[in-house]
């Protein structure tokens, strides 16, 4: 028997060596990339560790934004703060059936466990950073989806029933 599993999304792009952030942001830019991160995370609760709030720097619009804090005290406007993973995950399936998980790296580590599908920009590039995305074992997940751009390709994968 399979278990079903609560849908949970992650998004992240990253280097083939896997950095995701480098100095509190994104070393790259990529107009391109950040449509689609804007087409797969619109209408969704987008969940985000602190840091990642701060590097945007506001919340993003058209989507339920949730920054997780250990801070029990900190209130950022047009947000809502959860004091761990569990909490932000249960606060955005109040509204949403497919939370985002959108960075940083301790939040994804955290989250890689439980996620059901990887919204994945692979760079082509390398590019130097600090931050890096948790490491994937490649048979527990199937590629649904592929399409390249310029200097980049996405890659949706869905995890395998276990």
């Amino acid at each position: 028997m399979t278990e079903k599993r609560a849908a949970l999304a992650m998004v992240a792009a990253l280097t083939p060596s896997g950095v995701i952030g480098a100095d509190g942001g994104i070393p790259w830019h990529l107009p391109e990339d950040m449509k689609h991160f804007r087409r797969v995370t619109l209408g969704h609760a987008v969940i985000m560790g602190r840091l990642t709030y701060e590097s945007i720097g506001r919340p993003l619009p058209k989507r339920r934004n949730i920054v997780v804090s250990r801070r029990l005290d900190l209130q950022i406007e047009g947000c809502e703060v959860a004091p761990d993973l569990e909490r932000a995950i249960a606060l955005a399936r109040d509204s949403d059936d497919e939370p985002r998980i959108i960075g940083g790296g301790q939040l994804y580590a955290l989250a890689l466990p439980q996620a059901t599908r990887l919204y994945l920009s692979y760079l082509e590039q390398e590019v130097a950073g600090d931050v890096y995305f948790p490491e994937i074992d490649p048979a527990q997940w199937r590629e649904s989806e592929r399409r390249q751009g310029e200097g980049v390709c996405w890659v949706t994968l869905e995890r395998r029933p276990v």
